[in-house]
Parts: structure tokens; sequence; C-alpha cells
């Protein structure tokens, strides 16, 4: 339909069922200066060399990407056992400091630890120490890049959680789950066909997208844990463009069963679906709002593709996007304030937000072919595919368009992110 690369927002897919490992595929750029940024110093972890993995290097990106932080190097050197000296902190500009260590256990799991100081007060923040096997040390960082971040901001981080993505390379299509900064993928599903649009449940354990291994697009749902899959929507014509409801009991689809493409609710088990719109126009695209009782969806039945929203048990629709005039993919912040959303300017398409209350929108987007742009958990950033040197990969933005992270491919293009929810 009207997304440059897929037609009625619509996914495809698959193959085997248990996740596999798969190789690292990319390395993070980071861009841009945010409004105010907390200065912080970050000590490299004692005994970091000997780990298999950069414990340092990983919160200090994590920490980049957010936007919200700046830091300040520091000649100090001492890990969670020590104690800051605070005057010259104080001289060299830095409000904060974290050290840590990390250590081998006799077991082959490794003892990763960390503090937080407030350099400003002088005052010890606590840590926490994290004893997990080689596999978890990313996850360990990521977590402690949380903790750091929720403790100097007030707001949960999010950088322990996961997306998922597709990419496409040698013939076959792959559906990938990884870290929130693109590392420690698994390969979910293989193909030769196309795999587009997946949807992390709410509760982070299954997978929503459309195969087209049936020779029609069909939904599945996938256990993420086992492989288990199931069909949800297998009727006559386009089953597509899955979307779960807050609850996880429910999924939002296209169908084109009754001839023009409108949306419908079903089960995540399957069963008889529900119509919500009603129109003689290509619905599609349908996302929930966080309270479970407005669907957001594409429609071109005022004679271009915008963005409206409609309660769920039914009423008329209200457009919402006004400027431009073609409007598509609607993600909503989890606080139910934002809308981002693509936008065609000429023949480029660009990641927009829009204040939902006021309906004055931006650009967040320095790249030209971007597309399906989703939120993190706490709403402050967007992650969002787009093609640049070439090459077609992720991107994450604040939602104020200032810092951005470059997530590059080894060669494969990638396409089709959803950032997945708290907890895994």
């Amino acid at each position: 339909m009207w997304n440059r690369r897929h037609a009625l927002g619509t996914l495809a897919a698959l193959g085997g069922l248990n996740l596999l490992p798969a190789r690292a595929q990319f390395r993070v750029e980071i861009a841009g200066i945010g409004a105010t940024q907390l200065p912080i110093s970050l000590l490299r972890f004692r005994g970091e060399s000997s780990c298999p993995q950069p414990i340092s290097q990983i919160i200090r990106a994590d920490l980049e990407r957010s936007g919200r932080f700046r830091f300040v190097d520091t000649s100090q050197m001492f890990d969670e056992t020590g104690t800051p000296a605070f005057a010259d902190l104080r001289t060299q500009g830095s409000d904060a400091i974290a050290a840590g260590s990390v250590t081998k256990l006799v077991d082959g799991r490794y003892d990763v630890r960390y503090k937080l100081w407030d350099v400003v007060k002088g005052a010890d923040l606590g840590g926490q120490s994290y004893p997990v096997p080689t596999g978890d040390l990313r996850l360990a960082a990521h977590r402690i890049a949380d903790a750091i971040y929720e403790k100097l901001t007030g707001e949960r981080g999010v950088f322990a959680t996961r997306i998922v993505y597709v990419t496409k390379g040698g013939g076959r299509y792959s559906l990938r789950v990884a870290d929130a900064d693109g590392e420690g993928g698994q390969v979910a599903l293989v193909s030769p066909e196309p795999i587009i649009s997946p949807s992390w449940s709410p509760n982070g354990l299954e997978l929503a997208y459309v195969s087209f291994e049936d020779h029609k697009p069909v939904v599945w749902v996938q256990n993420t844990a086992t492989g288990a899959r199931h069909r949800v929507a297998n009727f006559r014509g386009s089953n597509s463009a899955p979307a779960w409801s807050p609850d996880g009991q429910t999924l939002a689809v296209t169908l084109s069963r009754q001839g023009g493409s409108q949306i419908y609710l079903i089960s995540k088990n399957g069963g008889s679906p529900r119509r919500v719109t009603q129109s003689m126009a290509i619905d599609t695209e349908a996302t929930f709002a966080p309270d479970g009782q407005t669907l957001y969806f594409v429609s071109d039945r005022g004679g271009s593709p915008q963005i409206y929203r409609q309660p769920v048990n039914g009423g008329s629709a209200t457009r919402v996007t006004f400027s431009g005039n073609y409007n598509v993919s609607p993600a909503i912040s989890p606080d139910g304030k934002t809308l981002a959303y693509v936008q065609r300017q000429g023949g480029l398409f660009k990641v927009m937000t829009m204040d939902l209350a006021s309906g004055s929108g931006q650009s967040i987007s320095d790249t030209d072919y971007d597309e399906r742009p989703s939120f993190s958990p706490n709403g402050r950033l967007v992650m969002y595919a787009t093609r640049t040197g070439g090459q077609e990969v992720l991107m994450t933005s604040t939602v104020d368009g200032k810092v951005k992270t470059r997530l590059l491919s080894s060669g494969q293009d990638i396409r089709e992110p959803d950032w997945g929810p708290y907890g895994r």
C-alpha cells in the first residue's frame, strides 16, 4: 500500500522455531547534544581486561545513547571499594562517578559489582553485585546502566530491554531478537520469504508477525522462549499488521476477508474476529493507545494516507494528522501523549513526532528513508529503520531529535524494528 517497502503495513516471515545464537552485528555511533546533560565520570572496572565483555564501555554507550549524560574523564583509579576524591572531581566538573569490578568466580561465573557516588554532595548512592554466567555479562552491564540512569534521573532505564528486527541477506530473511543496543542477537526465524512488522506482546514473551509461507499473508504468534507458534488469522484474502492490546490478550489486525482492507480485533489464540472500522477505504496499521480504549490507524478515506483514531468499541473516526498528504506507521508513546509516525516529504520519508494535545509536530530524523518508528518503554527514545550510506540500518533518537544513535550492520539490510517492553 503506502509504505515504500510493504503493502498494507503488514509483515511476512519465517522458518525455524528455536532461538539460535547470532554473530554480533552492530557498533554504535552517537551524534548530537542533549539540551541538559548531567556530567558524570565512569571508571574502567577493575578486572575488566580479563573479562569477555567490555563492561564499562557498554555502560557508557548505554548512558550516552539516552542523551541525558555527558562524560567527564578523570585520572582517578579505584573500584567499588574505594573512595573518590570529591574535591578534584568537582573541580573537573563532574557531578557523579561510578566505579566497579569484574571477578571470575570458581564456578565459572563472573561477579560484576559497581557503586555510584554523588560528587556534589559527597554521598554514596549505593551499588550492587551481579553474579552472572558468561552469557549474561552484557545483561549485567545493561542493568548497571539502568540502575545509574534511574538513580540520577528518577526515571526507569531501558538498556536491559530487547528489540526485534528483520534482516535480509543472501536471499534469506531472519527475525532477530537483540539487546536494546542491537548486540547479543539471537535468530528466532529464518525464511526465504520476507519477514516484516514483528510486534512484541506486552509481557515480552511472544511475538506476533505475518508469514507468507502459506503463499498468502497469515498472522502468527510465536513464543520467544520455546519457539512454539500458531496461526491467529488465516482468512480469505490478506491477514496483516498485527498489534497487541495492552492486556496482551487481543490483536488488532488488518483483514480483507470482506473485500477491502479493514481493521478487526481477534484473540491472540485465534477465533472469530470482530470488525472495528466500517469504511470503504483502506484502513490498516492499527496500534492501541496505552489505555486500550482507542485505536490509532492509517486510512486513505480522505483521499490520501493519514492517521486517524477511533474508540475500540465503535464510534466515528477522528483525523489526527493534517500536515502533509502522506502520514503512516503510527506509534504511541507509553504515556499516550506523543505520536511518532512517518511522513513523506516529496520523495523522502521522515520520522516525525507530534504532541497529541497541541497537534504540533516536528521531524526528528536526519535521514531520508525512514520507516516504522517504535518507542522505548520509558518513552524517551524512538527507534526506526532507515537507509544511509547505501545500507539499511537501525537508528534511535531522543524524542526531541537532539541525540541520535546509529546501529551499523555488517552488510545485511535491516528493517522492521519493534522495541520490547520491560522485563525479559
